[in-house]
């Protein structure tokens, strides 16, 4: 397994992309891009849990950590994905402390949580590699928790006091659309709820995280304290790609 969650919580810059089309073979090209931790995403991609598995097979040679965003708050998921070799675990739409307890508890196995233990999964090498894989996991395994409302802004503090909650991550869309400020990511409200949640990472040791498409971004969010961040994703690589080369031929049309 590659563990990524003692970088997290050490404050080190960890870049990211994210992977929606549920294909291995850009999953593959991001594994050899040179990025920290890549998020396969089963909230708004268009794969499943078949094409994440042939997501994962495609970067497992790769230094970049497999971490994925799955649909809802829900530790049936939570530990089908884990098992299929996962290192971390995104959860959207975390509200409040309650909902992060929740989250938390689905990644780790009894005392700690409640997530249930097979020793013949991919995670742990088809068996060969339990003993090590279940020794390590509750401490290593990232829970990253979303960030995309009001509400879970005003709980900031209380749910990065959550053990267990090892990154909040904003969702400047979903964020922004709450506060009645669609992609008005400099609106001040906007500036002042991120101000917020990195305040709150920054109180319990926590690692603050957001997405940006927009490579200028990047400068002004790693000043504001984000750590774990993410640029892009292979959908808008793509249709940006795609578009590029059409408009080539404008130039020539009558």
């Amino acid at each position: 397994m590659k563990w990524i969650r003692d970088r997290a919580l050490s404050g080190e810059l960890l870049s990211g992309t994210f992977l929606n089309l549920g294909s291995s073979v850009t999953a593959e090209m991001a594994g050899k891009a040179g990025f920290d931790w890549l998020l396969f995403d089963l909230e708004h991609g268009v794969g499943d849990r078949h094409e994440l598995l042939l997501q994962l097979q495609a970067t497992t040679g790769s230094p970049s950590v497999p971490i994925v965003r799955i649909g809802w708050n829900d530790h049936v998921t939570v530990k089908r994905i884990l098992d299929l070799g996962a290192s971390g675990i995104m959860t959207p739409y975390v509200n409040t402390a309650d909902e992060a307890r929740r989250a938390a508890a689905a990644m780790c196995y009894p005392p700690d949580g409640i997530r249930g233990v097979a020793s013949s999964n991919r995670a742990c090498g088809f068996g060969q590699d339990f003993e090590a894989y279940f020794g390590e996991a509750n401490q290593n395994l990232l829970t990253v928790l979303q960030i995309e409302t009001l509400t879970a802004v005003e709980n900031a503090d209380e749910i990065a006091a959550v053990e267990g909650a090892d990154v909040l991550f904003v969702g400047p869309l979903d964020l922004s659309v709450s506060l009645g400020i669609t992609r008005q990511f400099d609106h001040p409200d906007f500036r002042q709820a991120i101000k917020k949640v990195i305040a709150a990472c920054k109180n319990h040791g926590k690692a603050a995280g957001i997405l940006t498409h927009v490579p200028e971004m990047l400068g002004r969010f790693i000043e504001d304290g984000f750590t774990f961040v993410g640029c892009g994703s292979d959908g808008t690589a793509v249709a940006a790609g795609m578009k590029a080369f059409a408009q080539n031929f404008e130039p020539f049309r009558k």
